[in-house]
């Protein structure tokens, strides 16, 4: 599989990450999305022009980390992200929750470091903080109960990561120790050293 990404990208390291895990092979595609100057290489395979986007061997194309993941993991005979029922539907609401924790973190990036100060929003700023407080309210809540690999736990730590490589001054360690503990341990495979955008 071919895919286009770029290491800044936390919903593109989920698809690394998750290739990683599951002993897969990817290409990565040199590219330079943007949501205003977009890049054509990509908007020819997909319409919205972001990263992810996958090219099979059959030259088709996959679009968001979600349905790419999903794919990978019908690729491999080993265990799997996304488990049977009942417990699938857990999975699916935390990786729900940690893409939404993302789009506020890239929300907030796009506003701080791409819009003229004088045009800031701050009220929408603060909203998508808000966003990312609860939802990392809901993660301290149920860290004591993450284990092994998952799909939903990939995108956690992605998510997680990606706050404090673009957020550095939000400091949410202290507050959330469970999640901390969690994420600390989790950070240490190899699929996440590798996938860093320091490492990149």
């Amino acid at each position: 599989m071919k895919l286009f990404h770029t290491p800044a990208s936390p919903y593109g390291r989920k698809v690394m990450v998750a290739a990683l895990e599951t002993g897969q092979t990817i290409e990565v595609l040199s590219c330079a999305p943007s949501p205003v100057n977009r890049d054509q290489s990509i908007v020819s395979f997909n319409p919205t022009g972001k990263v992810p986007t996958a090219i099979l061997e059959d030259g088709s194309a996959l679009y968001d980390s979600r349905v790419i993941t999903r794919w990978l993991d019908t690729q491999h005979k080993g265990p799997k992200l996304y488990p049977n029922e009942p417990d699938l539907w857990t999975v699916l609401r935390r990786e729900a929750l940690a893409e939404g924790l993302i789009d506020a973190a890239l929300l907030i990036r796009y506003e701080t470091a791409s819009r003229p100060p004088n045009l800031v929003w701050s009220e929408w700023l603060q909203g998508q903080m808000d966003k990312i407080g609860s939802s990392l309210e809901q993660m301290e809540r149920e860290a004591t109960e993450f284990g092994g690999v998952d799909a939903a736990l990939i995108a956690t730590a992605c998510a997680l990561s990606y706050l404090e490589f673009r957020i550095p001054k939000y400091q949410w360690r202290e507050s959330h120790p469970k999640l901390q503990r969690w994420f600390a341990e989790f950070s240490k495979r190899p699929s996440m050293q590798q996938t860093h955008p320091r490492n990149l």
